[in-house]
């Protein structure tokens, strides 16, 4: 079945999506570093890669369709400051909230043309969002339980530190 044109575009608009939330972990993770949280820094770093390897997948998800990819232009991170660590990880929980919504979208499109195989692709993607923001959920409840204490904030920094990058998670068709 040849994916219809609305799929196709849906499919790509997400792709530059992957791509900006990308760049948008390499800021946060730069301002985490600048600001001495190395372990955070590295958590976002991972996290920079996962939002690249998820456009990998609908980059390959498209060529294995047989149709075009557009990338668009991709916009710089609209923050590029924040107040403290636990802002980063707030502003990082409303990013991931809307790529959930960019996500579902892209599950209707793919739904309201008929492209079950889309749909199912997808699937991955809905339920990776559901690990994703409770991901971020559970860092700031960590941030927001050492009560402000330096201590028990390093310790929790360390622990970021130690977060392993795994492509082999994300779905790959062929």
């Amino acid at each position: 079945m040849r994916m219809k044109e609305e799929v196709r575009q849906a499919f790509s608009t997400q792709i530059n999506r992957e791509y900006y939330s990308a760049f948008l972990y390499l800021q946060m993770s730069d301002w985490l570093n600048q600001n001495n949280w190395p372990g955070s820094a590295h958590w976002m770093y991972v996290q920079y890669k996962e939002e690249l390897a998820h456009a990998q997948g609908l980059f390959e998800y498209l060529q294995y369709r047989g149709v075009e990819v557009n990338i668009d232009t991709i916009s710089k991170p609209e923050q590029q400051e924040w107040v403290n660590v636990l802002s980063v990880f707030e502003g990082a929980l409303a990013h991931e909230q809307q790529i959930t919504a960019w996500i579902n979208e892209v599950v209707d499109v793919a739904a309201d043309a008929g492209d079950k195989a889309a749909v199912l692709f997808l699937d991955w993607y809905v339920i990776e969002q559901v690990e994703e923001e409770a991901n971020q959920e559970d860092n700031i409840d960590n941030i927001k339980g050492c009560d402000g204490m330096v201590g028990p904030l390093r310790m929790w920094d360390r622990r970021m530190g130690t977060r392993e990058f795994s492509p082999d998670d994300i779905p790959m068709p062929g």
